[in-house]
């Protein structure tokens, strides 16, 4: 049996990767950890938020059909609400903030493929 200890990386497709770049790094604050060409039309490129073990691979893909999915990637941040006040005022579509008994707030978000993210508070 393999013994798995981490989630190094998880891609999402992109339609056009400085695009997706600059929206991570500028708009959403994370770190460029790898940008490495990998043939003359497309680069290897990994970004994370500063300090977490995953990061986010942002694959060049030619199918519009293979961007604007729900993710189901969860990220946390410490206060939610402040989060989404942030994003919605940086121009980043964001969707409800919920709030309900006993759960963390939460809110959905898209990158501007559509890509569909999530943000929970941490507890």
């Amino acid at each position: 049996m393999t013994t798995i200890t981490d989630v190094r990386t998880i891609a999402i497709d992109v339609s056009d990767q400085d695009r997706a770049l600059a929206f991570f790094t500028d708009t959403l604050g994370f770190e460029k950890r790898l940008d490495a060409p990998m043939s003359p039309t497309s680069r290897w490129i990994e970004v994370a938020p500063p300090g977490a073990t995953t990061s986010i691979a942002l694959n060049a893909t030619q199918d519009a059909q293979d961007v604007g999915t729900d993710t189901g990637i969860r990220f946390t941040a410490p206060d939610a609400s402040a989060a989404h006040a942030a994003m919605a005022d940086a121009g980043v579509e964001v969707g409800e903030l919920l709030r309900w008994p006993d759960v963390p707030p939460m809110f959905a978000f898209d990158d501007p493929d559509g890509n569909r993210f999530y943000l929970i508070e941490e507890r």
